[in-house]
């Protein structure tokens, strides 16, 4: 990781990194290599022609202004509510609708495919909506009897 990079916001609210040598980079994206096993390391800035401009390996040894202005980043980008009960599912074919409870509240979305829920480390589900939000079950057992119930249909 290059140590003397600096990171700050544009007028549009973009990020901008700013490479040692005093060259721009507008509209860069952090990308975790790790969100879920390791989100604190292994950090990738890629910029807007989608190749990566710098690999930081750990968040924490950053100053904090930059931790600052990567974490707002992440936190839109990283946004995955964990469903806590399935209440319903329209059809037990794909596309269907299903209609959850979630950390952040009561919601419906369309799962498109089954291929959209995948299987993670130690039981744990990741659920794709068809408009992109990863919903995540940290622990499929741990659910109500109703809702394993349904969920084990698309399993």
């Amino acid at each position: 990781m290059s140590s003397s990079f600096k990171l700050e916001r544009d007028a549009f609210g973009h990020l901008v990194l700013i490479e040692a040598e005093g060259v721009r980079h507008v509209g860069v994206v952090p990308v975790r290599a790790f969100p879920l096993s390791a989100p604190g390391e292994g950090l990738s800035l890629v910029g807007s022609e989608g190749r990566e401009l710098l690999w930081i390996d750990r968040v924490a040894d950053l100053p904090e202004p930059t931790r600052a202005l990567l974490a707002e980043d992440l936190a839109a980008r990283d946004f995955a509510p964990r469903l806590l009960k399935l209440h319903e599912v329209s059809s037990f074919g794909v596309p269907s609708t299903w209609t959850v409870s979630t950390d952040r509240g009561d919601t419906r979305f369309v799962l498109k495919a089954e291929e959209d829920i995948r299987r993670l480390e130690g039981g744990a589900l990741l659920i794709a909506s068809a408009h992109g939000v990863q919903f995540r079950i940290p622990d499929a057992k741990a659910l109500d009897r109703a809702s394993r119930k349904l969920l084990e249909r698309f399993l």
